[in-house]
């Protein structure tokens, strides 16, 4: 039993996959998460199922599809929806009863009621203790911007991303101490906006030299409606990039702060000698447009720049220090079978996805999936469905009550000419609507039961 690996799984929210040093793309430093990679496995198609907070987490605990679990989007808005019952499937008891220990600290955001003790973990430190530790210590600290960020006064030793940094810290001395295995899921809630960086990291990103978003002249021609709508909704319809600049700067910030911290736990397991017994896991809930097409948050839109995320793996002795994987996972459907096949656990309660152990050693597969899905189904600015189909070369995006996208990837990275009218796509948009027709009715998606819908799908029926 004790010698089965430690795990230490860190998640954040709304970090974008171009915005690691290690992407090689935007210039955000993150020399620890960059080591990580370098020591690891570096995933450069690892996409989210749905790129929203409440849906991906309650996901990722029971190993399905958000559709599949009734998880559409986010409990605590306006449309009101159940959150994850606790008497759903969650892979983390399957841990707790191969003995290891277990804590979760930070965002849970699965259910309003019901806690991640009663998911299989074995302890909970929640965000509430840090907002009752800083009125503690800062009481007179008040904040102004709630959705574009400012500095924050606060000394960075005293931070949330530093306060849970902490916490990792002490729970694995006491794990260590203990001998038994453990799991850790350290979950950030940064770099979600409003973005607060801390001491120096608040100055370290001079505005004037951000470099402009390569997708941030997006004219909106010949897109669904509702994206050149969601300007208006946010009130930056008029935002030029001198105005979002030193949001980019803040972003940038906040994530070099993370990074940091996560920093000081990875110097915590070389310090007590357990490194090399410990996987360490690294991935994002999903992106940020963050001024991207001139958009902000991650609602109404299937672009990389909130359905492609981050992911790194380092278990020493098994995964190959400084190897990459080009093949497209899943981080939070994939991984929980990843997981359980690690430890020789059984995965094959989680029927919505597979297990890459093979990919992480090295190895080819004959038979890994060549596009990966994501889906939306709205939020607070209403109910809006969309169902992505992402190939090597093509996005094709199904906007059940609106035009549909497509983009050219190979010559089109940064998503900005929609092709779904060229005729000399035809052929390619038919073949992308059938196999996503296919690959929904794989995952028991309710869309493709409707026989109107199926029309636009299978028999090219869609403006």
């Amino acid at each position: 039993m004790t010698n089965r690996p430690n795990i230490l799984l860190i998640m954040s929210d709304q970090h974008r996959y171009d915005c690691v040093g290690r992407a090689n793309d935007y210039p955000v430093e993150t020399p620890n998460i960059d080591k990580l990679a370098s020591q690891g496995m570096w995933f450069e198609h690892a996409y989210t199922p749905i790129p929203l907070c409440c849906p991906t987490r309650q996901a990722f605990l029971a190993g399905k599809r958000p559709e599949a679990l009734g998880c559409h989007w986010n409990y605590d808005q306006n449309i009101k929806i159940p959150p994850l019952d606790p008497g759903e499937y969650s892979w983390p008891r399957d841990l707790k009863q191969a003995g290891y220990r277990s804590a979760y600290i930070g965002k849970w955001h699965v259910n309003p009621e019901h806690g991640p003790t009663e998911y299989g973990y074995d302890e909970h430190i929640g965000e509430r203790l840090y907002g009752a530790y800083r009125n503690k210590l800062f009481p007179d600290v008040k904040y102004k911007d709630p959705f574009m960020g400012e500095p924050d006064p606060i000394p960075l030793e005293h931070s949330r991303t530093h306060w849970q940094s902490d916490r990792a810290i002490e729970l694995i001395e006491r794990y260590t101490e203990a001998g038994s295995p453990w799991h850790i899921r350290l979950e950030f809630t940064e770099p979600h906006l409003p973005c607060r960086p801390a001491g120096r990291f608040a100055t370290m990103y001079d505005p004037d030299r951000i470099p402009k978003w390569r997708s941030f002249d997006d004219d909106f021609e010949g897109k669904p409606y509702v994206q050149k709508q969601q300007l208006y909704n946010w009130g930056i319809e008029d935002y030029t990039w001198e105005d979002w600049a030193p949001i980019v700067a803040r972003y940038y910030g906040i994530i070099s702060q993370l990074d940091d911290a996560i920093g000081r736990v990875l110097d915590k397991l070389d310090q007590l000698g357990i490194a090399d017994n410990t996987i360490v896991i690294y991935t994002s809930d999903h992106g940020d447009m963050c001024g991207g097409h001139r958009m902000m948050d991650k609602h109404y839109i299937m672009y990389d720049d909130v359905v492609r995320v981050p992911l790194v793996i380092r278990w020493p002795g098994i995964v190959e220090p400084g190897s990459v994987c080009s093949e497209f996972v899943y981080n939070s459907l994939d991984l929980p079978p990843t997981i359980l096949d690690l430890l020789g656990l059984d995965p094959t309660k989680i029927v919505h996805s597979r297990s890459f152990l093979q990919l992480l050693k090295g190895q080819q597969v004959s038979d890994w999936r060549n596009c990966v899905v994501s889906t939306y189904n709205g939020q607070q600015f209403g109910l809006y469905t969309q169902r992505m189909l992402r190939t090597r070369e093509w996005k094709y995006v199904w906007n059940t009550t609106d035009v549909d996208e497509l983009y050219d990837l190979r010559n089109d990275p940064d998503e900005l000419v929609n092709r779904i009218h060229d005729p000399l796509c035809a052929d390619v948009v038919a073949e992308l609507r059938r196999r996503l027709f296919y690959e929904l009715k794989a995952i028991d998606d309710g869309f493709v039961k409707n026989p109107w819908m199926q029309r636009q799908l299978l028999n090219n029926r869609k403006l």
